[in-house]
This record gives C-alpha cells, sequence and structure tokens, in this order.
C-alpha cells in the first residue's frame, strides 16, 4: 500500500517529538469519528495542526514551532499526500483505527529508547560516564539517530557551562566616554538597554552561554550564544566544504566558535584561509577535545566537584530537551489502542 509506505518514510525521518506523525494520526482520528473528506486538505490543514498540539502538549510537553512552510511540507509529494492520506483514512475506518495505534506504538517505542538513555545518565558517575558511550547509545537507539545533533549539543552545552561557572568568569561593561551632555541625553537608553546609571557606569556579570534551542531538522544556523562575545556552532556531521562559507555568512557575529569531528579540523581551517574568513572563527573544537575536557571534569582530581554538577547539567538538560514517557502508556489506554492486534505487515518494530 503506497500511502503505509509514505506513512513509514515519514516515521523514520522524524525526530523524538513526533510533530508530523501525530498529525497524520489525529487527522485519522478525526476522521474515524467525524467522517472528514481527506481528500480536500483545507478544510483540515489549519485544524490538523491545533489537534497534533493539544497531543503534543501532554506527550511531549511542548508544541511545534516550526514554520508554517516547513509544517505544511507534512502534505507535499515527499510526504503525504492527501489521496494517499484519504486512502490510509479508508484503511484505518475499517480496522477500527488501527493506523491511528501504529503511529503512537511507534511513538511508545521511540520513548522508550529515550527513557533508556536518561536512565544510563541517572545512573551514570564520574567514574562510569564515558562520553563516547553515550553518544554511541544514542546512535545505536531505534529512531533516535536522527536527534543525534541535539544530544550533541547538549553535551557540549553541559560541559562549557560547567567550566565557564568553574572558572567564575566576569564579563564587566563600562562606558567609556565622559562627555556629560551625552551621557545625559541617552541616560534612558543608559538604564535600560545597558542596565547602567549615572552614578554606576561599570557592571560585572557572571560569563553564561545560552542553547537557543528547539531547531528543526535544517542542521544549520545557530546553536549556542554566550555574554562574553563569541557564538558556538556545533556540527556533528561531516560537515562540507560549502557549507562553512554558509555558517560564517549566516551568522551575525564577529567571533564563532565551531565544534566538529576531528577528521574535518585541517578542511575548514584550509577553506577558511582561501575564502579570507579565517579571522572570524575564534577556534575550533573537536571531538578529541571535548572528550579530554570531560574525562578532565570526572577525573578524581575534580570529580567531587566539577564531574557532580557536569552529570547534573547533562540530566537536566537532556530532561528539557527529549520528551518523558509518563503520558503516552495512559493515552494509548484511552483511546484503546493497546487492544489493537497488527498485522504481520505492519510490524511497529520496523519503524
Amino acid at each position: 500500500m503506497q500511502s503505509k509506505k509514505a506513512l513509514d518514510s515519514i516515521i523514520k525521518k522524524t525526530r523524538v517529538h513526533y510533530y508530523k506523525p501525530i498529525q497524520l494520526a489525529e487527522i485519522l482520528y478525526h476522521n474515524r469519528l467525524n467522517h472528514l473528506n481527506l481528500n480536500d486538505l483545507e478544510s483540515y490543514r489549519s485544524a490538523s495542526k491545533q489537534w497534533r498540539d493539544q497531543v503534543t502538549q501532554r506527550l511531549v510537553g511542548r508544541i511545534s514551532t516550526s514554520s508554517a512552510k516547513f509544517q505544511d511540507n507534512l502534505f507535499e509529494g515527499n510526504a503525504m499526500l492527501p489521496r494517499l492520506l484519504a486512502e490510509l483514512g479508508n484503511f484505518n475506518n475499517a480496522n477500527n483505527g488501527l493506523v491511528e495505534a501504529y503511529v503512537y506504538k511507534s511513538f511508545q517505542n521511540k520513548l522508550s529508547s529515550v527513557y533508556d538513555v536518561k536512565r544510563y545518565i541517572e545512573s551514570s558517575t564520574p567514574d562510569t560516564f564515558e562520553l563516547q558511550g553515550l553518544l554511541d547509545l544514542f546512535v545505536a537507539k531505534p529512531g533516535l539517530k536522527r536527534s543525534v545533533d541535539k544530544m550533541y549539543e547538549i553535551t557540549i552545552y553541559a560541559l562549557f557551562a560547567t567550566i565557564v561557572r568553574a572558572l567564575q568568569a566576569q564579563v564587566t561593561i563600562e562606558i567609556g566616554n565622559n562627555d556629560e551632555q551625552v551621557l545625559k541625553d541617552f541616560e534612558k537608553f543608559i538604564k535600560t538597554v545597558l542596565g547602567l546609571d549615572l552614578e554606576n557606569q561599570k557592571i560585572s556579570h557572571p560569563a553564561s552561554l545560552f542553547r537557543v534551542g528547539v531547531t528543526n531538522a535544517a542542521d544549520r544556523g545557530l546553536d549556542m550564544l554566550t555574554n562574553f562575545g563569541p557564538v558556538i556552532q556545533v556540527k556533528h556531521l561531516t560537515l562540507k566544504p560549502e557549507d562553512v562559507e554558509d555558517i560564517a555568512n549566516g551568522i551575525a557575529a564577529d567571533s564563532i566558535v565551531i565544534v566538529c569531528i576531528d577528521a574535518e579540523k585541517e578542511a575548514i581551517l584550509t577553506l577558511l584561509d582561501q575564502l579570507g574568513m579565517k579571522e572570524r572563527i575564534q577556534g575550533i573544537i573537536t571531538l578529541k577535545d571535548l572528550d579530554n575536557w570531560y574525562n578532565l571534569c570526572l577525573s578524581d582530581k575534580y570529580s567531587s566537584t566539577l564531574g557532580s554538577t557536569l552529570l547534573a547539567d547533562l540530566l537536566r538538560e537532556f530532561q528539557l530537551e527529549f520528551p518523558s514517557s509518563e503520558e503516552i502508556e495512559p493515552f494509548v489506554h484511552e483511546r484503546e489502542y493497546d487492544l489493537i492486534k497488527f498485522p504481520q505487515d505492519w510490524d511497529i518494530n520496523q519503524t
């Protein structure tokens, strides 16, 4: 069945929050209850986003923030055309919601894999934790490989934040212009934008890093901001030379730190030099560097201070980024999806 192949393709491509498969499942659910015209996309395009958001808010604690264009790609030729969705709808109605159950059961499997990774982090100590072991586990888990870039971001953020705090680094802003007229004219700006005033023209803050947040699968753009200058771009996959120029030109910052795999470092440096952009790159950090810093933080020398803090930060960021599995089982039971028996060609383990 062509529509089944299209559904499986979407499921295999999706990340752990399952926005697109859930949107399809909710369309089929509402069609089963209210007999929609699935060939008429405009009759359910907008409503289906609301149906999806209601479910994902419960199951994963958030809603999709992707662009309208990215969301609407769900109904294009490379995903699920309305005529294919109509075919799925007929099959779903004839089998008491089997397609819906298939989507949510596959989602349940993926959440189980997420829980296994979470349990690894929770049970780790400075003596037992291994960065490469965590990354390997994440890649090996069925259905999680598409989201490995977020795992890299989390491990890097936790490490950098831990070290910056340990260094007690400070960022200072100070007004250097002594012209009293300028200071008076722009007094409100100084107070509201710079956080200073005419009596206190210098202030210091702890150095901090900020993850930009959840992004779609484009694998470009900004990953982390800092309040001390550079922005940080994480590349977990092989970085093609033509991507380097896009990174440098696409980020409005004077200093960029690139995190990449070891094999790409020299090629990136060479290309940056050829493009005349080397001065904008503050530094390149490789996976080997990250592993060395993790090992140092977790060593006996720092295990009771940096090591414990690092693992706590890592767990917190993981829980913020990835959904828990607490609500999926009650949801599946409420919808009675747990009563549905799947035919052999609808094996959820294949997704």
